[in-house]
């Protein structure tokens, strides 16, 4: 139907109207805009609420029709019918119930044209209506289709909102109308469209007939106006643009003034029924509802999508609330088990170092009482006796000297002559008949005489538990920091146990349930000190990072007791863990690094780097000795895994000679060369071998065997426990066969001359240990295949004795010859040589898995493959770590170092310096080293005056005399090197160099009778009547202290050496027959003992043994001894720690012992009372004794200990050797007596204290007497 057709039908129905129902129509009329714009009083939907938007938004139609109570729902949310309701706005304003078309389809013009018909009908009929039949409409369609979607849209609200029937009870009566006016007429009936319409509602009161128009308009509009006037103004800027006149006039700006100036509800009305605002609202606002409409689904579907989001997200949020809340409970119960464990751990923990204390306690009490019962049965016991001693069995300590040299020997109770090895071996090796029987017999004899030895037990179980658990609740006060599985690394055992931690200690206890401990020999195991482990921090001086089987899982703790102590981890990371639980020591003080823990943790390429060590022995302040254990020690090398033994080289090549000339080239080996190529032919072999070598998986190699194995090293210390018992596990429980039995140098050296599987290398003990070549235990090792039988090391002709070996082959060492070419084979074993192209081409690679980083057993899972991988480390050695990848710097000259070092000194004597007193000068005590405060040497004399004379360190060696005042003749020589004491110089403050008058007159007064710290600031006296000793400080002879301790007088008091921080041992003798150690702290400038007192300190041994007073006394805590004489000739050798040794043998026309002094090379020197000096051995062995016609009154050894010095009571001071007591030369002879004697720090000058009360300063150079540059000075 056409436009023009529809606007005749709605001119025809207009006509057809009767016009007594025009009154009737147009006061129904007024009450349906009343009803279509009337809201319920108070009513949270209202049309402003519905419809408010911002003012001066620019907002879409979605955004300004939000509601304003907070709400950022969109259209769709806030039009939405029923909850919940997903459906489209067009779904949800469908007009007919039931119908399917959404308000958009019915207001498309392309639908159905029936029913746009019928529409647009209605739509005319009703506007016709509304404007009193004066309205004319400029354009029917779209004022139809505007009529359709305000009806449609009124209609979906009543479906809603109950308030909104009275707008469309309005509507549906303005249709019935219509119709009725239509049938009237006679005229074709149009569809009713209202069948489906409910019947309206009348929620409004019909206005009473007896009031005015005006009045029933302000009272049905009276409550609204005021809400159209605020949406009007609110809306203002949206309406502006929507509502326009037939001129393009914006009506609401226009009207808005109105409607602001007056608050009649008539002319509200007025405004709102005009022509042009419904002319307007016909024209624009249908479009724009459709528009808000098309825009409200598109927000709906936007919604839709949007609560769809959101409600998969909040059941993600919800499962994943529920997995975390699975997940926690998981962790709970795991974090309940672990914390069970945990605690279960700590309590097996608890109970284990329970245990572990009492095995320990169990362990000190039984050396106690092995202590206590040597002390009392030895032969200079309250239960000694006279009778011959059965061979007693010793063993090799575990105490390092500070070249890291074990030589000092103890009892070994648990020693034997091993008659069952000799038996099982002489009955594998077909040894004769007689043989076999007297090994029989011997081994019959050793059980008998073990069962009868065996009268004690160690401790039970059951006498474990009885321990009092307060002690150990005491010994184990702290936390423990850390706990780890660990291997405890002793020579020839590895021991599974548990480390343990706590604040200030140190513990190991061995696991006595693992399956590897339980197939340990229980021989092997009675070796190992420190099974039941017990360390304090204080005690940990050095901590090296170790290498075992290969793999950086190990560390070496070094303690002060001098001893070492090696644990392997499982991983690296495990070793970091100790290192940072253990105190921040570093590696020590001795190498020049700093004690901080990056230095344990350091690579031995990154120690070699960062230490001065090579420097010094370039400039020989260190020897060759030292030098290679400093190598060895970086390097990875320790005594404690026989696998990685240290290494020393091959020397002397000369072994069968009756002379050997240390200045001939000829008798020393080419240390350029590796051990495997010195010979010619044998190196040709080698090289072939690797040069045709083929195989797949292990790389060419020149030889199959190490310079360095545990069975190389076992076998080179075959007579010396514990190697010996660690030598029969090796070998399944009996001696090797004699001729593999090590029993000559020169056959082994042959041996590595010639066979294909021997390239060994030496050991230290070759240099320092003569006791190596003793068979001491009588061990009965077999015969060779040539009949002789195996017993000492046969040495060279040019060795008369094994001590004679020892001192030659460390000769040898040091000599000039060697020193040019250290470098060399330093490059070989821990230099660029070791691997790669240069050991190549220096025939000088080994077996592929003898080097580092070619296996990682930490990624090994195949324990099968682990355990042939480790046998085959263990079997084939291991290469030292490569310190440096360029070649060694050669050793300088001593020529280089000392241009002047052969040049003659004019004099003999420097200066004599003479006190005014006259007494005599009876000790002196020079500490001159450069790093003292005060540089001195401290003289005291007979009437217990002291002096303090200044050392000058720039004299030269220029002679000068003193005149009797003291003072120094003025002359144009240089300056002297002593300067006497400015208080008795100037003859004033007497009374700060005197130390009293309260000493015992029957004693004599001597060397030993005082002592001076190295620091030149206090002095130690003793000889006093109240049997103490004092302390007394040098710049005021103020007495600091006094010490009592002994039931007698002190007879003689002793220093030894002092650490970095000044400490040192002070050892007193007395006449109560015994010796006392006591601990001198410089920090606290006092002797304290274990009970930290000041005023009653106590010793820290008390050594007994003695049966007269003793007369002299010497401490070494280098060597860790005491050697202490008396009167009647007894000499007795005790450890720091109050363990008896051994006593000296003396010859019988020595009576008492005068004068002790011990050398570092381990040589103990005894003058006794008729001028005689005996030489014994560190271990006790007497070496030789020399007569001398002078009483020998003042000894005093060299830095070396290589040469002795003397003086006697003649005056004359003499200079000897020490190793063979040949006298070398006599200084002149000066006019009294010599009382002490004392040199110099830089050996140049020795100082001789006078009976005249003179100090005489000798010029001396001990290279006027060195085997190679003795002929220099002819």
């Amino acid at each position: 139907m056409s436009s023009q057709e529809e606007w005749n039908a709605f001119e025809e129905v207009k006509k057809g109207s009767a016009d007594e129902k025009r009154d009737s129509e147009e006061q129904k009329e007024k009450e349906t805009v009343g009803d279509r714009l009337r809201v319920n009083e108070g009513s949270d939907d209202s049309i402003g609420d519905r419809l408010r938007v911002n003012e001066g938004s620019d907002d879409s139609i979605g955004d300004r029709l939000r509601v304003k109570e907070g709400s950022d729902d969109s259209i769709g949310d806030r039009l939405r019918v029923n909850e919940g309701s997903d459906d489209s706005i067009g779904d949800r304003l469908r007009v007919n119930e039931g119908s399917d078309d959404s308000i958009g389809d019915r207001a498309d013009g392309s639908g159905n044209e029936a029913n746009g018909e019928s529409e647009s009908d209605e739509s005319e009929k009703e506007a016709e209506a509304n404007q009193n039949d004066d309205s004319v409409v400029d354009d029917e369609a779209d004022s139809g289709d505007e009529q359709v979607e305000i009806s449609s849209r009124t209609r979906t609200k009543s479906d809603t909102d109950p308030t909104a029937h009275a707008g469309i009870a309005s509507i549906e009566v303005k249709v019935n109308a219509i119709d009725e006016a239509n049938k009237d007429d006679g005229k074709p009936q149009r569809p009713d469209l209202t069948l489906n319409i409910p019947a309206p509602v009348e929620n409004l009161p019909m206005p009473s007939n007896s009031l005015s128009l005006t009045e029933r308009l302000e009272r049905a509009l009276g409550s609204v106006a005021p809400l159209m006037r605020e949406i009007f103004g609110d809306f203002a800027p949206f309406l502006s643009k929507t509502l326009l006149g037939s001129h393009g006039q914006e009506l609401v700006l226009g009207g808005l003034v109105t409607l602001k100036q007056s608050s009649s509800v008539v002319e509200l009305v007025m405004l709102l029924c005009s022509q042009e605002w419904q002319n307007s609202l016909q024209k624009h606002a249908g479009l724009a509802f459709i528009e808000l409409v098309n825009e409200g689904r598109l927000l709906s579907h936007a919604t839709r999508d949007h609560i769809v989001r959101v409600a998969n997200e909040a059941e993600f949020i919800l499962n994943r609330m529920r997995a975390e809340d699975v997940q926690k409970h998981a962790e709970f119960e795991s974090h309940c088990a672990q914390t069970m464990h945990n605690r279960k751990e700590e309590e097996k923990l608890c109970d284990h170092l329970i245990t572990s204390a009492r095995r320990r306690d169990a362990v000190v009490a039984t050396k106690l009482k092995e202590k206590i019962l040597n002390i009392l049965t030895n032969k200079h016991g309250a239960w000694g006796t006279d009778a011959p001693v059965v061979h007693e069995f010793c063993k090799l300590d575990s105490w390092e000297d500070d070249s890291r040299r074990r030589r000092r020997f103890v009892k070994n109770s648990y020693g034997s002559a091993h008659p069952q090895a000799t038996l099982k071996a002489a009955i594998e090796h077909g040894a004769t008949e007689d043989a076999v029987m007297a090994a029989k017999e011997a081994f019959h004899t050793h059980l008998q005489a073990t069962k009868q030895a065996q009268l004690t037990q160690d401790f039970t179980d059951e006498e474990l538990l009885q321990v009092d658990e307060k002690e150990l609740d005491m010994e184990f006060a702290g936390p423990v920091a850390l706990s780890t599985q660990c291997k405890l690394i002793a020579p020839g055992v590895v021991i599974h146990g548990t480390m343990s931690i706590t604040k200030f200690e140190l513990y190991f206890e061995m696991d006595d349930d693992d399956p590897h401990n339980k197939t340990l020999d229980s021989k092997v195991l009675q070796y190992v000190d420190y099974i039941h482990g017990k360390w304090h921090f204080n005690e940990v001086r050095a901590i090296f990072t170790r290498r075992y089987l290969l793999q950086n899982v190990s560390i070496e703790i070094f303690m002060s007791n001098r001893t070492a102590v090696m644990f392997a981890f499982p991983d690296h990371t495990t070793v970091k863990k100790v290192i940072n639980a253990l105190p921040r020591v570093g590696v020590g003080v001795k190498y020049g690094l700093p004690q901080a823990r990056r230095s344990s943790l350091a690579a031995p390429k990154q120690l070699y780097k960062l230490s001065s060590m090579t420097l010094k022995w370039q400039r020989r302040e260190l020897s060759n000795y030292d030098y290679l254990m400093y190598l060895n020690t970086i390097a990875g090398r320790t005594y404690n895994d026989l696998n990685q033994y240290p290494i020393f080289p091959w020397v002397i090549s000369n072994y069968e000679s009756n002379e050997l000339d240390l200045s001939l080239p000829s008798n020393f080996r080419d240390m350029s060369k590796p051990i495997g190529a010195l010979n010619p032919t044998r190196k040709q072999f080698f090289e072939e071998r690797y040069n045709t070598w083929e195989h797949e998986q292990i790389p060419p190699f020149h030889y199959g065997t190490h310079y360095s194995t545990s069975a190389f090293t076992l076998n080179w210390l075959l007579r010396l426990e514990p190697f010996t018992t660690l030598f029969l596990n090796l070998q399944g429980g009996k001696f090797d066969h004699a001729n593999r039995t090590f029993h000559s140098p020169l056959q082994s050296w042959k041996n590595c001359q010639r066979d294909t599987s021997d390239v060994k290398e030496l050991i230290p003990e070759f240099f320092y240990l003569p006791e190596m070549f003793y068979n001491s235990n009588n061990y009965n090792l077999g015969k060779t295949d040539e009949g002789l039988q195996v017993d000492d090391v046969l040495l060279p002709p040019w060795a008369k004795s094994p001590a004679e070996f020892v001192r030659i082959n460390r000769l040898a060492l040091e000599s000039e010859i060697v020193s040019c070419q250290l470098h060399q084979w330093i490059d070989l074993i821990f230099g660029y040589k070791q691997r790669g192209p240069e050991a190549v081409r220096a025939t000088n690679v080994f077996y592929y898995l003898t080097y580092e980083g070619n296996v990682n057993l930490e990624k090994m899972r195949d324990p099968v493959m682990r355990e042939a991988i480790e046998n085959q480390i263990r079997c084939f050695g291991q290469t030292p770590a490569q310190l440096l990848t360029e070649p060694h710097p050669p050793r300088n000259s001593a020529m280089h170092l000392t241009p002047m070092m052969f040049s003659q000194n004019q004099e003999d004597v420097c200066m004599i310096m003479k006190f005014l007193s006259n007494s005599p000068v009876t000790h002196l005590s020079a500490n001159t080293h450069h790093m003292v405060p005060t540089p001195a040497v401290v003289s005291v004399t007979a009437n217990h005056n002291f002096s303090v004379n200044k050392w000058n360190e720039t004299s030269s060696t220029s002679a000068s005399t003193t005149n009797n005042t003291g003072n120094t003749e003025k002359t144009d020589q240089p300056q002297l090197p002593l300067s006497m004491d400015q208080f008795l110089v100037q003859h004033t403050n007497l009374n700060r160099r005197t130390l009293g008058d309260n000493f015992d007159q029957r004693l004599t007064v001597s060397h030993s009778s005082f002592v001076v710290t190295s620091d030149n600031k206090h002095i130690f006296a003793c000889q006093f009547w109240d049997k103490s000793f004092r302390v007394f400080g040098v710049d005021s002879a103020k007495m600091i202290q006094v010490v009592y301790g002994h039931f007698d007088v002190v007879t003689c008091i002793a220093r030894s050496e002092s650490s970095l921080n000044q400490d040192c041992y002070i050892v007193t003798g007395s006449k109560d027959c015994t010796v006392m150690l006591w601990h001198w702290y410089a920090r606290q400038q006092a002797i304290m003992g274990d009970n930290g007192s000041i005023i009653s300190p106590t010793p820290k041994a008390t050594l007994t043994g003695h049966e007269q007073e003793v007369t002299c006394v010497f401490v070494s805590t280098e060597l860790g001894l005491v050697v202490s004489g008396s009167k009647g000739g007894s000499c007795l050798m005790h450890s720091i720690n109050g363990d008896l040794l051994r006593s000296l043998e003396i010859p019988e026309s020595c009576v008492t012992p005068e004068i002790l002094t011990l050398t570092r090379e381990g040589y103990i020197l005894i003058k006794y009372d008729r001028g005689v000096i005996c030489l014994f051995s560190i271990n006790g062995q007497y070496l030789r004794h020399t007569e001398h016609s002078d009483n020998i009154q003042a000894m005093v050894l060299n830095r070396s200990g290589e040469y002795l010095i003397t003086g006697g009571h003649e005056g004359a001071v003499s200079v000897w050797r020490t190793h063979d007591l040949n006298q070398l030369y006599n200084y002149p002879t000066c006019d009294s007596g010599i009382k002490t004697l004392a040199l110099s720090h830089d050996q140049r000058y020795v100082m001789a204290g006078l009976g005249s009360g003179c100090i005489i300063v000798f010029n001396i150079d001990f290279n006027k007497w060195h085997h190679e540059f003795q002929d220099r000075y002819q």
